[in-house]
Parts: structure tokens; C-alpha cells; sequence
């Protein structure tokens, strides 16, 4: 099944040692920077170095079959339940809904081939060592373009329930800020615990010049992170409380912004989920850039429903971005001055009877404060108003 791989590369010459002598202090200089950066290359010795080969062996194969049969356009019902098994030596891959998700990688425009260079390269994923209490696993391919994350059980069951009214949303609204799932898949190894993994587009990518990194709930409690020393590099995604005193300066941008985080959000709470993360990040644009700014040409229209209210169903939202050659445009938006990276994350937390009494707890813990833990409605609308009260 391996042999797809080595289909990816085309089967080049052996390189010299010349060569091999060149690439290796390349590469250990790029190790030494990453590792500064809190990357880290998943060499031999690294702890998950089996595990992401079998990824990539695994996906190497899934991949190549929807190259070699492409999915057809119309999406039935089946396809959503769609598990696809593929045994390697040593562990078996399972892939969900793959015709689903080809047909989605398509519509962004990626092509399979392209997908598959990414994930399958030779090159060594990199662990991203998050400051997130979350317990998942994070690998970064190679070229930053995607990230590959364990879940457990119920959050892929918790995806898998609500994709088809997910890539619904996604389909209604092109530019919606969600984060892009690509894949779904679980490896099985004999006498050991089924590892579940999803593979996402990067909301930061290219990141080579990026300034700053947030990860924003809209609140207080637990919303501070201790900036990295200014003589060091290491990446650290910062929170609500490091931005106080900032402004998102978009100037024509931002009524489209608050109006897509209003749609996005709607959808959330619909689904019942909380905790999300709004992500966002900022470098500054070069001189070159400013009259060439990635915009939107943006129609946006309310109807009016009978009662007189506005329903966000009825939006009326036709988005055109602007963005030529551009590598992430679904995630990029340009101010007067700066270029940020916006997108929303981590959407597998449902308010059910644990995060109900959660947040009766924190009521009593934390009076008079805001903190993650409370009602899909009410965080929706204290996010919203966070990105409101966050930009100009």
C-alpha cells in the first residue's frame, strides 16, 4: 500500500552525497529554528515518530484512491456514513466520509494531488507544542498547511453527526470563518487504543510573517498567557486579556467581519456548542501590498421576516474576496495597515448536564466575572460583541 507514496514523488534519482551532505545541514538548521519557534521535527527519536508514519502511510493510500476514482459531484445521504478501511502492515486506516470530504478539498479549490504531496511528504511532520488545556496531539505538515489533531470518540461522532448540515453552512457561506475539516480518520494498531485524528486547513498560513497570535473566547477568567521573552522566538498563542488596549483596524472590512461572525456563530448555537476560540493574527503589510489590499467586494442585504425581526437565515450574503495567487484566502483579511488571519476553532464542546453544573460551579467560584463556561447563546453574543468592541 506504501507504494503510493513513492508514487507521489514521481520515483526520482538517488541524490548524491553532495547533495545529501547540503540537505542534511539544511535541514538541521531549519530543525534548530523550528525548535525555537516551539516546533518540533518528529525525527526517529521522537516519541510519536511511528505513529505519524503510519499516518502518513495511511493517507498516502487513502488519498490515492479518490485520485484514481474521483468522487461524483452529487452527495447522497450513504456517503456521509461512508468508513473506508485500508489494511498496512501493523495497523489498519480507517477513513470517514472520503468522498464527502474530496468533493469539499475540491470545492476549495486543492487538488488531491496537491493534498497528498502535502500530508505524505518525506519531509517530517512538526509537533506544535500548544499551551491549549486540551489534551490532543498537534502535527504540523512540513509546509505549515495543515494541522493534523487527535479527538476522541465523541468528538468525532459529535463531527460526523453534524457534517452534512456543516458542509451545508459551508456551501451557503464560502467565507465563513469555521475552520476547514478536510479529513476524518482512525488508526488501528493491534493490542492498542484506536488513536481518531482530523486533518484541518492551518487558519495561519503562510506564517513566516506573522507578528502575533490569539486565541480569544470573549472572557476573563484564565484568559491571560505570558508573553515569550522579546530575545526569544518561541511561538506562543497569547489570549483575551494580552490584546486589551488593541483594535482590529479594518476600516470597510469590518461590516463584513461582524456580519459573517454573526452568521457563524448562529450556527453554533444552533448546534449547542460553546467554548469555541476565535483565532486571529496580525503582521504588517509591506508598502507594496497596501494598494493591492485583499478586500471584499461585498453585497450584504437583510429581509425582513413577518414579525418585523431579522433572521440570520434570511442574509443575503455575496462575498467576492480579492485575492489572486493568494495560498489561505479563506482565512485573510486586510486592513489599511495589516493583514490578519481570522478563523474559528474547537467547536466539539456541547452544553450538555456536565457543562450545565460546570457553570454553576464557576458562578459560585468566580462572582462577577466572565468566564468560558456558560450558555451557547449567551457566548455567542459576548464573542460577538468582544470582535465588535476589538475592531475599527
Amino acid at each position: 500500500m506504501y507504494g503510493s507514496l513513492k508514487g507521489v514523488s514521481g520515483g526520482p534519482r538517488q541524490p548524491s552525497a553532495t547533495v545529501k551532505t547540503r540537505r542534511r545541514k539544511r535541514w538541521g538548521g531549519l530543525r534548530q529554528q523550528w525548535k525555537m519557534l516551539g516546533l518540533f521535527p518528529i525525527d526517529p527519536h521522537h516519541e510519536f515518530h511511528g505513529l505519524t508514519c503510519m499516518m502518513k502511510e495511511g493517507l498516502a493510500a487513502a488519498i490515492q484512491s479518490t485520485i484514481d476514482t474521483p468522487p461524483m459531484n452529487n452527495r447522497i445521504d450513504e456517503d456521509f456514513k461512508m468508513k473506508d478501511s485500508q489494511i498496512h502492515k501493523g495497523f489498519t486506516l480507517q477513513t470517514y466520509a472520503g468522498h464527502v470530504f474530496a468533493s469539499f478539498r475540491s470545492a476549495l479549490g486543492m487538488t488531491e494531488r496537491e493534498y497528498q504531496l502535502s500530508l505524505c511528504s518525506p519531509s517530517s511532520y512538526l509537533q506544535f507544542i500548544s499551551n491549549s488545556k486540551s489534551k490532543a496531539d498537534f502535527f504540523l505538515t512540513n509546509d505549515k498547511r495543515f494541522f493534523l489533531k487527535t479527538q476522541n470518540k465523541r468528538e468525532i461522532r459529535f463531527l460526523l453527526d453534524n457534517l452534512k448540515i456543516y458542509m451545508e453552512h459551508l456551501r451557503k457561506y464560502p467565507h465563513s470563518l469555521l475552520v476547514k475539516f478536510l479529513g476524518v480518520h482512525k488508526i488501528k494498531i493491534p493490542h492498542k487504543k484506536e488513536k481518531y485524528f482530523i486533518v484541518m486547513q492551518s487558519v495561519f498560513y503562510p506564517d513566516d510573517r506573522i507578528v502575533a497570535r490569539y486565541d480569544i473566547k470573549g472572557c476573563e477568567v484564565s484568559r491571560w498567557t505570558e508573553p515569550s521573552p522579546e530575545d526569544h522566538q518561541v511561538i506562543v498563542v497569547l489570549k483575551d486579556l494580552n490584546f486589551q488596549g488593541q483594535y482590529i483596524h479594518l476600516d470597510q472590512q469590518r461590516s463584513w467581519l461582524l456580519c459573517q461572525m454573526e452568521i457563524d456563530t448562529d450556527f453554533l448555537r444552533q448546534l449547542n456548542v460553546l467554548d469555541y476560540s476565535f483565532l486571529l493574527a496580525h503582521q504588517p503589510l509591506h508598502n507594496d501590498e497596501r494598494p493591492h489590499g485583499l478586500s471584499f467586494g461585498s453585497l450584504i442585504m437583510r429581509t425582513k421576516n413577518p414579525g418585523g425581526g431579522t433572521e440570520l437565515d434570511e442574509f443575503l450574503v455575496h462575498n467576492r474576496r480579492l485575492l489572486p495567487n493568494f495560498k489561505n484566502p479563506l482565512h485573510v483579511i486586510d486592513g489599511p495597515e495589516q493583514r490578519y488571519f481570522v478563523g474559528i476553532i474547537d467547536i466539539f464542546t456541547v452544553y450538555g448536564l456536565r457543562k450545565r453544573l460546570e457553570h454553576w460551579w464557576k458562578r459560585l467560584l468566580y462572582p462577577g466575572r466572565s468566564f468560558s463556561t456558560v450558555s451557547p447563546p449567551a457566548y455567542r453574543t459576548r464573542l460577538c460583541e468582544w470582535v465588535k468592541d476589538h475592531s475599527k
